[in-house]
């Protein structure tokens, strides 16, 4: 059953998490004479969260045991780690040279990308940087055109 008011959209709809009843998107509006729809409250007919929502939930979680679980790794001493059942680890060397590494290699992106435009922009003294040619002489052919 259609909800009144509604307007039925050729897309597919993409999002496999829910059950939906139809194969098209629909969108409603809102009649502001209806007396069902004034009832105080702007729900729609689609509970719950949106997926990009949950995935976003998902990885800021994942973030943040991820790093308790590094600084754990970096500062705790071995005995501690020994004593709870943990032998296996990777090297300490490691806990510094991996966020040095990446730090580095931010720079240096940063560093390449600003050479890059450095490279492609003309210098200010050019003056092709006020006056292009070409656009000039496109500008005056489409005028030429109009008449």
């Amino acid at each position: 059953m259609e909800e009144p008011h509604s307007v039925n959209s050729p897309r597919r709809i993409l999002s496999f998490s829910k059950r939906r009843k139809t194969t098209t998107a629909s969108v409603s509006f809102v009649d502001p004479n209806d007396e069902k729809a004034n009832s105080g409250f702007g729900v729609s007919g689609e509970h719950g969260p949106k997926p990009s929502e949950v995935y976003g939930f998902v990885g800021s979680i994942t973030t943040v045991v991820a790093t308790a679980i590094f600084l754990i790794w970096a500062y705790i001493p071995e005995h501690w780690l020994h004593s709870v059942g943990i032998f296996y680890y990777p090297s300490r060397y490691w806990a510094v040279a991996v966020p040095t590494y990446a730090m580095v290699i931010i720079i240096l992106a940063i560093g390449f990308y600003v050479g890059l435009n450095f490279m492609s922009t003309p210098p200010p003294t050019s003056l092709t940087a006020m006056f292009v040619p070409l656009v000039s002489e496109l500008h005056f052919w489409h005028l030429w055109q109009r008449i």
